[in-house]
């Protein structure tokens, strides 16, 4: 089984990129962020067609979080326990999604961004990402046998090798402290950072900036990845990151991520296209 995360940054923009992309990639579950649309905009066609099923979660422009499966769709969950919300009043964003695909409880997750280390987004952050830590760990202290897969966007770069140039990121968010320590405290949580050792860097990202000639100057930032449960790390046996689908008109500025499974267990289940 091929499990994929790509924030896609607005998915009727880029509905035909994504269809293309699924055309020639063999993917059994793609994970999909910042579609940028409500449930009614969302561009289900894309996947249905193609003989996936869909789960969207999205609320307005902003944000917007799915999940696409050839391999069955169950247990479809919004948001996780303990899930903070935004603003005055606050309210739960549009910003994690779950199925059971395949027998694996994929989450797409779309960790809020930061914006400035002064900013209430900030505070926000850690406090997100300090629930979805308590989440994982209740979950795998339910069940340790439990095959589970958060990924998506984190906004982290864990490691310096993770982007073109520290110093380009001095008293910014994704490279501090508090952030690296809330993404390890997910690893420390039984979660399993999957994609690296099949993709070590330096120089291996997974989004560049659309501005300042990013891509083709290769200064990126490596904020995409998928963390497994015990159970499913057990059962990885590659990955790879689609830097060639970030180039060319109309691409997002992130690729998409795979993993592969062994996943003899787990075949694609032949449905009639529409």
């Amino acid at each position: 089984m091929r499990i994929a995360t790509w924030n896609v940054n607005s998915a009727r923009a880029r509905a035909e990129r994504i269809g293309d992309w699924l055309d020639r990639s063999d993917i059994d579950v793609l994970a999909i962020q910042e579609t940028k649309a409500r449930d009614d905009q969302f561009p289900e066609s894309v996947l249905t067609d193609r003989g996936y099923e869909v789960a969207h979660h999205g609320l307005s422009q902003w944000n917007g979080v799915a999940i696409a499966s050839r391999v069955g769709l169950e247990d479809v969950r919004i948001g996780f326990p303990g899930q903070p919300g935004y603003g005055d009043p606050e309210e739960r964003e549009a910003r994690a999604i779950a199925a059971t695909c395949g027998g694996v409880q994929v989450w797409s997750l779309y960790v809020p961004n930061g914006r400035e280390i002064d900013h209430p987004h900030y505070a926000y952050k850690l406090r997100w990402l300090e629930a979805l830590r308590a989440a994982g760990a209740a979950s795998l202290a339910e069940d340790p046998e439990a095959q589970i897969a958060y990924v998506g966007d984190f906004n982290i770069a864990p490691q310096d090798d993770d982007v073109w140039d520290m110093a380009a990121f001095e008293g910014l968010t994704h490279v501090t402290e508090p952030e690296r320590t809330a993404f390890g405290a997910l690893v420390d949580a039984g979660f399993s950072e999957v994609v690296r050792e099949y993709t070590p860097g330096p120089g291996v990202y997974t989004y560049w900036d659309y501005k300042a000639l990013a891509f083709p100057k290769r200064r990126g930032m490596r904020i995409d990845f998928v963390l497994a449960s015990p159970a499913l790390r057990a059962r990885v046996t590659g990955a790879s990151i689609d830097r060639e689908e970030r180039k060319g008109k109309g691409a997002s500025d992130h690729a998409p991520v795979i993993v592969a499974l062994d996943s003899a267990d787990s075949q694609p289940v032949d449905r009639p296209k529409k």
